[in-house]
């Protein structure tokens, strides 16, 4: 990913010393369970730690390697063997190539995991926060993008706290799923290396071994987890989405912070744009993007192929790199959100009372009305008011049909607001739990 939508924890996961530092410690932690089942002398598995547990790989001289022997596993052991000697001929005895590369991005994708899940406890941090200051702050709710019924901006925000609440306990799932460990060698028979082997390394590497792996581990995993990437980055552009379209200067009920000095224009000065949810709504087509691909690549062929692998060198850091950045922006725009309280309740009046028209409905039918009846007598009065062509609370106490059944004073109480957050709390305890 580009360094602009970069953040340096997460980038230094698949910078290639990293890579090389990762597939060192598998090799070396290998020929550790091979000297404890006595198939390598254990003076040689100390050698390799100590001739390599502290070398910064040259990753120049194994790209020169790399580009005669035309493979990246050789190109690194070849290296390797520069610093280790004569032990390095008991170096990735049993193995393949993929045990070393599979295993290698088991680790990187549960580091990357590792990240996520702190970016999605600051973001819940961020929403839990805003949500209690704006609990009972009434604004409107919309459908089609119209106005609907009175809801609180802090409902809103619980119900993006819920939706990464459960974003967080699905990419903890797919962190378990994506850590196993392979280490069976060619086409998963351990013919060449033991099993205990294989669990060792798993144990040093805090991966768990594979069930069967054939030679390489099976990729309906990778595809689970680039998915729960997919849905996490779905969430956060449903949240820009709609701060972006509560910023409109017809509604202007929230505002992305504006800092001192910043320019929303080349052309006009007066503009203030959500530029941060816009990217981000960018950001997530990104990582959906990964999706596809990461399916496509459970269908290999027989015990293996490799072409998963092209496709994982760019998925993998890509739409990690691009969620850990869009994550942290997302918490950034909540934490500094400017909410307009003033501006919400000008917006619930624009309709004259039409918000309250279901209270009515349901009176009428309390009071006797048919619901069929009801609905006409509601929206005869309703349109008018759409027109602007008088006042709702008004044309419904003249109309004879409606004030037959009910009386000024209790239609009146129908336009109360607080009507529509009576069960807040209880929202808010399904959803933050005994805090209040």
């Amino acid at each position: 990913m580009i360094p602009r939508y970069s953040r340096p924890a997460m980038v230094s996961i698949w910078e290639p010393q990293t890579r090389f530092r990762i597939w060192f410690e598998i090799e070396a932690h290998a020929c550790d369970g091979l000297a404890a089942i006595g198939a390598i002398p254990r003076e040689a598995a100390a050698a390799i730690w100590a001739n390599a547990g502290d070398v910064t790989f040259d990753v120049e001289r194994i790209e020169a390697i790399e580009r005669e022997t035309r493979h990246d596993v050789i190109a690194f052991l070849t290296h390797l063997a520069e610093f280790l000697g004569p032990e390095s001929r008991f170096v990735h005895q049993g193995l393949t190539s993929s045990d070393v590369l599979d295993t290698c991005l088991a680790v990187q994708l549960s580091r990357a995991s590792d990240l996520l899940i702190a970016d999605l406890d600051a973001l819940l941090a961020a929403l839990k926060r805003r949500a209690f200051e704006h609990k009972m702050t009434p604004t409107i709710g919309r459908s089609h993008g119209i106005h609907a019924e009175p809801v609180t901006f802090g409902l809103k925000l619980a119900l993006a706290y819920a939706e990464f609440a459960r974003c967080r306990a699905r990419l903890v799932a797919a962190r378990a799923e994506i850590a196993t460990c392979a280490l069976s060698g060619a086409v998963g028979t351990f013919a060449n290396i033991d099993p205990s082997v294989e669990a060792h390394v798993a144990r040093a590497m805090g991966l768990v071994p594979e069930p069967v792996s054939t030679q390489v581990i099976p990729r309906d995993r990778h595809a689970m987890f680039f998915a729960t990437l997919g849905v996490v980055a779905s969430c956060v552009e449903r949240l820009a989405t709609e701060i972006r379209h509560l910023q409109r200067t017809e509604v202007l009920e929230v505002e992305e912070y504006f800092a001192p000095g910043q320019k929303g224009s080349s052309a006009m000065p007066h503009k203030r744009n959500p530029v941060l949810t816009e990217n981000l709504t960018g950001l997530a087509r990104l990582v959906r993007g990964a999706v596809t691909p990461a399916l496509e690549n459970v269908a290999l062929w027989h015990e293996r192929d490799i072409s998963h692998s092209s496709v994982e060198r760019g998925i993998g850091p890509d739409a990690t790199i691009t969620l850990d950045f869009a994550l942290a922006r997302l918490t950034g725009v909540i934490d500094n959100l400017v909410i307009y309280p003033e501006t919400m309740r000008r917006n619930l009046d624009r309709l004259g009372g039409l918000i309250h028209s279901q209270r009515v409905l349901l009176a009428l039918t309390q009071a006797g009305a048919s619901r069929e009846d009801a609905y006409l007598y509601v929206q005869r009065n309703a349109m008018p008011v759409w027109r602007g062509e008088g006042d709702f609370l008004s044309l419904l106490k003249a109309d004879p049909d409606v004030s037959a059944r009910l009386g000024a004073s209790e239609l009146e109480s129908l336009f109360d607001l607080g009507y529509h957050t009576k069960h807040v709390d209880t929202i808010f305890r399904r959803v933050f739990g005994e805090e209040l």
